[in-house]
């Protein structure tokens, strides 16, 4: 099988050699070819024709279309004549049938006439053309999906909350736009901060709207826009505390992907457990094995389970964290990961971002230090964006930014917490 980028180039070539044949046909339809002196005739004459070219009807009867529509391609240069009668009248070759068809399957598919002949006199244009229609294909049929979603978001909902939605949906377009949730975060940056890193946190902070939306994403990203567009200025993270922003926020990045190696790790411990069958085919440990030491974790009866750890309390059966940094983040149940452990390397990074960024040591006075700066920092704005863009995403993407942070920090309140952690406080002397 030819690949799609040769079978498209080889369209374009079949086109040029297509033009040069007529070329040669014109050259030889004038005073070269008296009428009927039968020049021309051969491979695909017509019988009936003394020259083997064709009317401008005999041509559109051909190919199953009409004079009009041979007449418009003719006069938009899409399908030049071979040559003219002594009265004027159009004359066609038989290229010009093939082209013509070429021409009329071009337009099943849409294309506008301008893209047609650049596909026709272009060898390479039908791979950017089709790419560009696809992506604009695509762009509508996400806006359907998203009015699709937005009809059925308000055929579900009680008749109270109607004129709410209608409000929020009245401030949307189609398919969505990210522009307002870019330019929130852009707001919450400092002055003079490095415009490539700024690309990445407004990159990672705003979250994509998905191409076949659910209603209730749908609501959630109304709501999320209508918190951004709606909100004051919001407060820059540590505005209060002299720091290096720059040093801060390329620092977290790196805890951020850590928190998430840790967390890919532990799903997979989780998974081996649940199923005794280890990623690489061999059996794994027995089941009730703890999975290492992380926050909260305890065994019970041979099984290993999520106690409460700082900020947690129990909602219907699963873990649910209590607001850190401004925001509540659902915590790990019976089948979730656990936050980062206390002494991971995720934390250890994440601690390390702060103190190099205000030009500190981590040290057990820096890290209550720090517990304390980012309790004053929370902004409850920042926590309910967050909240909104994880029911946007949903679960199978994992979690959010800010919840990544949210975690980050209940595992800084753990570790305050832990009893080998209060000896190492009284050992400074503290």
């Amino acid at each position: 099988m030819s690949s799609p980028g040769g079978g498209q180039r080889g369209a374009g070539r079949g086109l040029a050699s297509g033009a040069g044949a007529r070329a040669g046909r014109g050259a030889g339809s004038g005073a070269e070819r008296g009428p009927g002196s039968g020049a021309g005739a051969g491979a695909g004459a017509d019988p009936g024709s003394g020259d083997g070219l064709w009317s401008i009807g005999e041509l559109a009867e051909r190919a199953g279309t009409t004079v009009k529509t041979v007449r418009f391609y003719s006069d938009r240069g899409l399908l030049p004549e071979t040559g003219r009668t002594g009265g004027g009248h159009r004359r066609y070759g038989p290229p010009a049938l093939e082209r013509l068809r070429l021409i009329r399957s071009l337009r099943t598919l849409d294309l506008p006439v301008t893209d047609v002949g650049r596909v026709l006199d272009q060898d390479d244009a039908l791979e950017d053309v089709v790419a560009r229609r696809l992506r604009e294909v695509g762009g509508r049929l996400t806006a359907l999906r998203w009015h699709e979603a937005s009809l059925r978001l308000l055929q579900d909902c009680p008749p109270s909350d109607r004129a709410e939605r209608l409000r929020l949906l009245g401030g949307l377009s189609t398919p969505p736009d990210t522009t307002a949730l870019a330019r929130f975060w852009r707001r919450t940056l400092p002055v003079r901060f490095p415009a490539r890193l700024a690309a990445s946190v407004v990159e990672a902070a705003v979250p994509q709207p998905p191409d076949d939306p659910t209603p209730a994403q749908v609501l959630a990203f109304a709501r999320l826009h209508d918190l951004v567009a709606a909100a004051p200025a919001p407060a820059v993270h540590l505005a209060d505390v002299d720091h290096r922003p720059a040093t801060l926020y390329a620092g977290l990045a790196e805890a951020y992907e850590l928190a998430a190696t840790e967390r890919a790790a532990a799903e997979r411990a989780l998974a081996e457990r649940a199923t005794g069958v280890r990623a690489d085919g061999e059996p794994a440990e027995e089941a009730g094995t703890v999975l290492g030491r992380t926050a909260g974790e305890r065994t019970v009866g041979g099984r290993t389970v999520l106690g409460r750890t700082a900020g947690e309390r129990t909602v219907g059966g699963r873990a649910v964290l209590g607001r850190t940094a401004g925001e509540r983040t659902v915590g790990a149940s019976a089948g979730e990961p656990p936050p980062p452990a206390p002494g991971g390397q995720a934390l250890g990074r994440f601690v390390t971002a702060y103190a190099d960024a205000l030009g500190a040591r981590d040290t057990p006075a820096f890290r209550r230090r720090l517990a304390g700066l980012l309790v004053a920092g929370a902004d409850p704005l920042i926590g309910r964006y967050w909240q909104l863009a994880g029911e946007l995403r949903g679960t199978a993407d994992g979690p959010t930014v800010g919840a990544v942070h949210g975690r980050l920090c209940l595992a800084l309140k753990s570790d305050l917490t832990r009893p080998e952690r209060a000896e190492s406080v009284r050992a400074w002397g503290e």
